[in-house]
């Protein structure tokens, strides 16, 4: 049984920092997309960053390009989201998701962490 879970948010002041995990268990994820997204208040959910498991390669979104960094710890199969500068609008509940590469259709869903940032 594949599980994604989140961890890490919380509530943060403006410019501070967090870091999200998503620990992944019940398949091997080398042929795999892991991916972050978003969905704030009355919102539809938002791509954010994804890394492709083997190899390492990364893709973000405009809005978080400079500010927030994906990677992966293969010994824990664990990804990270690092956010730095976090503005309000990055309010949000925080998913990880799992994607094959051959599709790059996100099958695998986390239940979510609530990211707020306050002014």
């Amino acid at each position: 049984q594949v599980q994604l879970v989140e961890s890490g948010g919380g509530l943060v002041q403006v410019g501070g920092s967090l870091r999200l995990s998503c620990a992944a268990s019940g398949r091997t994820f080398s042929s795999y997309a892991m991916g972050w997204f978003r969905q704030a208040p009355g919102k539809e959910r938002e791509f954010v960053a994804r890394i492709i498991w083997s190899g390492g390669s990364t893709y973000y979104a405009d809005f978080v390009k400079g500010r927030f960094t994906i990677s992966r710890d293969n010994a824990k199969n664990t990804v990270y989201l690092q956010m730095n500068n976090l503005k309000p609008e990055d309010t949000a509940v925080y998913y990880c998701a799992a994607a094959p590469t051959a599709t790059m259709v996100y099958s695998y869903w986390g239940q979510g962490t609530q990211v707020t940032v306050s002014s």
